[in-house]
């Protein structure tokens, strides 16, 4: 009898361990089919895409060469900007620079930067923003314009909410008025509206469940000022604190990135525009504004063949946005934005890696550009 028991529980484990082994196989099956898929993607994959998409809305691109449009898909369709959106505060706080309203010099506390920090919610932004200052100014201060350039150039939703807080989220949406920008909806924090679903669970005491259904029939404006009152009595309780990692799942991931600020490629491409013709803005604003937005004008080979170049990204789980700016040495000037919402993950990856690769052969090739303009501005 042991010995049948025995052979029994042998034969289970036997059967554990290779039900596990194929589950195993399978996972690094499908990392490596991933791997391999992601690293052969280029710029078709990002074309294929906006074509597939662009009756379903989840792409939308706009691109202007030398003032000729020859992109235009879903130019007028409001999507989710994500992390885009700095662009916006980037140029309030130079404005306000240029105005000595503040000093782009004056030392900000660390501290003050990680009371706005959120661990495990911005993919490690804003700790690889502070390895960078720390091992240039310690573990103190950083002056106010690095700050500003780690939102751009590390996108730290902590810096950004620290300026918002400074500048002010009306000044903010000052800016919205002065480029025109009649389809963009109002700047508010990103950080704070994490937390949008634990004060009302909180406050109310309602389930998960409850919580997202109220959101859902939330309309957006009394959602925003839910926002901004938390930003304004920060920080979170403890209670709320430990409320918001609960409700981290895709469920209320979704209820936010759908729900950030929106706005069009269309209107993101005009910004841009404005911002590569170095006239729209006066020359103070823009001593303040092209060191932080132009980060990729610090790398060596892109000064041996472009004036100036700008650019701002964001994601979300569901989100990829891009829109930039370059003028080169032969005169080509080009303003681009792309916006897709509803991604796979696999799907984001190859955007992520497709979207450089594009923007530099519409830059070089003009064989390439005249194959998107009949693509696509028809």
């Amino acid at each position: 009898m042991v010995r049948k028991e025995w052979n029994l529980l042998s034969m289970i484990m036997w059967s554990v361990a290779g039900g596990v082994s194929i589950l195993v196989f399978f996972l690094v099956l499908f990392q490596v089919h991933f791997q391999r898929e992601v690293s052969q993607s280029g710029p078709a994959d990002l074309v294929q895409f906006v074509c597939d998409n662009e009756s379903s809305k989840r792409a939308a691109l706009f691109i202007r060469y030398n003032g000729e449009v020859i992109a235009s898909v879903n130019p007028s369709v409001r999507m989710p900007l994500a992390s885009t959106v700095k662009i916006i505060v980037a140029i309030e706080y130079a404005r306000q620079a240029a105005d000595g309203r503040i000093d782009p010099e004056q030392p900000v506390s660390l501290d003050a930067l990680r009371s706005f920090y959120v661990p495990k919610t911005d993919g490690g932004a804003h700790e690889a923003w502070l390895s960078h200052v720390q091992a240039m100014y310690g573990n103190d201060s950083v002056p106010l314009s690095e700050v500003a350039s780690g939102m751009i150039a590390y996108s730290s939703n902590a810096n950004t909410e620290y300026l918002l807080q400074l500048l002010g989220i009306n000044n903010v949406n000052d800016v919205l008025s002065l480029f025109g920008l009649t389809d963009h909806e109002p700047v508010y924090p990103l950080v704070s509206t994490l937390f949008v679903p634990a004060r009302l669970m909180t406050e109310n005491e309602w389930t998960k469940k409850q919580t997202a259904q109220r959101i859902e029939q939330m309309k957006l404006a009394e959602y925003r000022q839910c926002s901004i009152d938390i930003h304004e009595h920060w920080p979170p309780s403890h209670q709320e604190i430990k409320h918001m990692y609960r409700m981290m799942n895709m469920t209320f991931q979704k209820l936010w990135s759908d729900r950030l600020p929106r706005s069009t490629v269309e209107e993101y491409a005009t910004v841009m525009a404005k911002l590569n013709s170095k006239s729209f803005l006066s020359k103070e604003v823009h001593a303040y504004l092209d060191p932080v937005l132009e980060q990729i004008m610090k790398e060596p080979a892109n000064q041996q063949w472009l004036l100036h170049a700008g650019k701002k990204g964001g994601s979300t789980a569901f989100v990829l946005t891009e829109a930039m700016y370059a003028t080169a040495k032969d005169g080509g000037r080009m303003e681009l934005a792309f916006f897709s919402d509803g991604l796979t993950v696999l799907e984001q990856a190859k955007l992520l890696r497709a979207l450089n690769t594009f923007e530099r052969e519409l830059l070089q090739n003009e064989s390439y550009r005249q194959k998107i303009k009949d693509l696509f501005s028809g």
